[in-house]
């Protein structure tokens, strides 16, 4: 299979068999021509040249429903779901046989027996729009299963999941290839997974087939040396070691409160702070408020109680404000969250500064050209991959969105910065970049609120870490006085005494 776009090589001669009834783990970098080839399996891009052989025989894919029509299926990196329906209708409507007259009683009895069959539970009447990142990435999974497709391929299957909820999507995926033959694609950047669940993996760098082979012959090492080559990994930033307790609180929440889409709590009464220089982790499974305390904290949702202090003052999250604190947020999903996709990479990275002095232009119009100018130096200190900053920033995979947007908040002096799965989706050599520069930020005297599904993310970073869940800090502790099963057991509900 090969691809071209224009002059640009995004796939170059790559083969790869995929047996039937097994789990085939593609892996790679962001950019190595991962997505393009699987876009190119499903007849979403036409192939500059290559065969597509499915049961041995060669086929011509002439699109997404051509695909579908043959049994193939794929969940995105970026949802696809519709957000104003609920997740009932997202499944009802996905189907090639939908009636004209929908008998929602009986649709809705057939979905509850197809549910008792999944490892885990959705609301079924609940519009998509509320669902958090991790309750979207399930209805994806759900979706495609109930769709019985034979062929299934996953961007990042279980990016928002725990490690729980993450064991038992793949254990279900693995028991169905081995009984009812599926067959699974699966793209993935998390080792222990690749290990644990996949039959054979293939591993493409720069649009190449770097290797391939059967999972019990190959290392994690030769893995990780097939998809890096000879690239150097930024090294994560050293913590400087200060007590963190001497430092003044720069981001205080007292009983912090917010609705969710519906108007039920989804954050209780939130009490919470962090100390300038110090990374606070919040761990919790996903939907237990996470999504909507970021969005309060980032002024994308209204508060419906308490109060929010920055550097001992009141703070509300608007613009002139957020200037004023130094506060900088990174939140999930910043492709659609804290960008415009059709709008370029520059003028992405100009929104924090656009009107700032020496980027305003004459009597303070825009200046498209020191907009560039100045997206040009944080494209290249942050190495953000893109053919100019002229590009759409949707065209641009997952890791670089991630850099570009954390090159805008973090485009000047930072007191507050608060960032929410930050590796979300992520290859590891960007998942050190992104790390590295948070505890740069932290080293710098920066208070860091990361909140994070992603719990060995946060044993790496936090100072301390509290545990969210049904919407209330249920546990709070310093890192080094806590360990994984303890933080664990939190996440999963269990009644523990708060520490402070």
């Amino acid at each position: 299979m090969a691809k071209h776009f224009g002059a640009h090589v995004a796939l170059d001669d790559v083969s790869i068999k995929v047996r039937a009834g097994t789990i085939h783990a593609l892996l790679g970098e962001n950019g190595a021509g991962k997505s393009t080839l699987v876009k190119c399996i499903m007849g979403e891009h036409k192939a500059t040249r290559g065969q597509i052989l499915l049961d041995n025989r060669e086929v011509s894919i002439d699109g997404i429903r051509d695909a579908h029509r043959r049994g193939m299926g794929m969940v995105y990196q970026h949802f696809t779901l519709v957000p104003s329906l609920s997740a009932a209708e997202n499944l009802v409507m996905a189907r090639s046989d939908v009636p004209s007259l929908i008998d929602w009683r009986a649709e809705k009895r057939d979905l509850l027996a197809f549910l008792e069959r999944m490892p885990f539970r959705l609301p079924l009447e609940r519009s998509v729009a509320s669902f958090s990142a991790g309750e979207r990435q399930k209805l994806e999974i759900l979706k495609q299963l109930y769709l019985a497709r034979r062929l299934l391929i996953l961007d990042e299957p279980t990016s928002a999941l725990t490690p729980g909820e993450a064991d038992e999507v793949l254990a279900l995926l693995r028991s169905l290839t081995r009984s009812d033959g599926l067959t699974v694609i699966m793209i993935s950047h998390k080792f222990r997974e690749v290990t644990q669940y996949a039959d054979e993996v293939s591993v493409l760098r720069r649009g190449k087939l770097a290797g391939a082979g059967t999972v019990g012959a190959l290392s994690v090492d030769a893995m990780s040396r097939m998809m890096v080559g000879d690239a150097v990994l930024r090294e994560a930033a050293p913590r400087r070691a200060w007590d963190v307790a001497q430092h003044a609180v720069a981001l205080e929440l007292e009983g912090v409160s917010a609705a969710d889409d519906d108007g039920r709590p989804a954050v209780r009464d939130v009490d919470l702070s962090v100390h300038a220089g110090e990374v606070v982790g919040v761990a919790g499974v996903s939907g237990n408020g996470q999504a909507q305390l970021v969005e309060v904290l980032s002024g994308q949702r209204a508060a419906s109680g308490g109060r929010i202090f920055v550097d001992g003052k009141a703070y509300r999250p608007r613009r002139a404000q957020m200037r004023a604190g130094k506060v900088f947020c990174l939140p999930e999903e910043p492709l659609r969250n804290a960008a415009v996709a059709h709008m370029t990479v520059a003028e992405n990275i100009a929104f924090r500064v656009f009107d700032e002095p020496g980027l305003r232009g004459f009597c303070g119009w825009l200046s498209p050209a020191r907009i560039r100018r100045h997206a040009l130096s944080r494209i290249a200190a942050y190495r953000v991959k893109t053919a100019s900053p002229d590009e759409p920033i949707g065209n641009l995979s997952g890791g670089n969105v991630q850099r570009a947007i954390l090159s805008r908040e973090l485009s000047g002096e930072v007191d507050v910065l608060i960032v929410a799965n930050p590796c979300f989706g992520l290859d590891f050599a960007s998942a050190a970049e992104i790390r590295a520069r948070i505890v740069e930020q932290r080293n710098r005297g920066a208070a860091v609120l990361l909140i994070s599904e992603d719990l060995d993310e946060i044993l790496e970073l936090a100072d301390r870490i509290a545990v969210m869940s049904e919407g209330r800090i249920v546990y709070d502790a310093p890192a080094r006085e806590t360990d994984q099963p303890t933080i664990a057991r939190a996440m999963a509900g269990e009644a523990l005494a708060r520490r402070a």
